[in-house]
């Protein structure tokens, strides 16, 4: 059964706790609703960690996820379009996928979409994968979609030009690029001028295409199993390899992740953080060349 669970070990619990309810199918089979299947495999991941199927039956939904330690972004309920996108992937239907997450960006514009669609959506099926609840496969599909999506809405913005000019990429060893790509879809938003090297990039090259593309900002992305070590070594070769006038911003959940960020390293702690760090960053720069203007600071 989906579940884990075998038919006997149901037939007792039916039994002895109350739970599950099944109903019964045409050849007499029991048939089990969505809520209660969902319940189950939350039991039955709480029973292999080590409880006892008496103290957790009895149990709310909401409760069990807690125990379970899921975050909301992975739970089944909540925006409807997460719900059908989820249905969408596992159906394999991919076509109708990519069309109905064009149509939220249609609907709700591509700030909304990236911050509550985008990277919620993301986080489920990353946590679906690491349940067991998806295949591989499955999270190679989504990602492909949601990657031409994205693109697709990037490349239909209009191109400001505006400063800062910013470098976006991953570290070497740093596959993921979807969490660049909604970077860079919130920084265009914001007329920021952006340039990607996609993923992997190489610390010296990084540093080089900063200073051949007259950088004003690298922004660099990590999932959150990234290794911690490896990202702060990283940021903090890459920091020393840049010129001091050249920000440096690390966003992601392997950020998060960080117990000390390196200096000269800005933590964007989410995609809302991006407004905020580009509008600091243009008051400084204006500040900066009225000083100049003015002939400097005056003592």
């Amino acid at each position: 059964m989906e579940t884990g669970l075998s038919k006997d070990v149901l037939r007792v619990w039916e039994r002895r706790y109350g739970f599950p309810c099944p109903q019964r199918g045409p050849g007499g089979d029991r048939v089990y609703s969505a809520d209660q299947l969902v319940k189950l495999k939350l039991v039955c991941r709480l029973v292999d960690a080590g409880l006892r199927p008496g103290r957790i039956l009895p149990l709310p939904l909401e409760a069990l996820r807690e125990l379970a330690g899921e975050e909301p972004l992975a739970r089944e309920g909540g925006n409807p379009v997460l719900q059908q996108a989820m249905r969408l992937l596992t159906e394999y239907r991919s076509g109708e996928l990519r069309r109905e997450l064009n149509q939220a960006i249609l609907r709700d514009g591509l700030y909304r979409f990236i911050t509550e669609i985008a990277a919620p959506l993301s986080a489920m099926v990353g946590e679906a994968w690491t349940r067991g609840e998806i295949r591989i496969f499955e999270e190679h599909l989504f990602t492909e979609t949601l990657t031409i999506v994205l693109r697709g809405a990037i490349s239909q913005l209009p191109g400001s030009g505006r400063p800062p000019r910013v470098l976006l990429t991953t570290l070497p060893a740093e596959p993921h690029a979807l969490g660049l790509l909604m970077a860079e879809a919130a920084l265009s938003l914001e007329g920021a001028d952006c340039v990607s090297l996609g993923t992997q990039t190489p610390v010296s090259d990084i540093a080089a295409a900063a200073i051949a593309n007259r950088s004003d900002v690298v922004a660099l992305s990590s999932a959150g199993n990234f290794p911690p070590k490896m990202l702060s070594e990283g940021l903090t070769a890459l920091r020393r390899s840049l010129p001091p006038q050249v920000a440096l911003w690390g966003g992601g959940a392997g950020m998060g992740r960080l117990r000390r960020v390196p200096e000269g390293v800005l933590r964007l702690t989410s995609l809302d953080d991006v407004g905020r760090a580009l509008s600091e960053w243009r008051s400084q720069s204006s500040q900066w060349s009225n000083s100049n203007l003015s002939g400097g600071p005056r003592h």
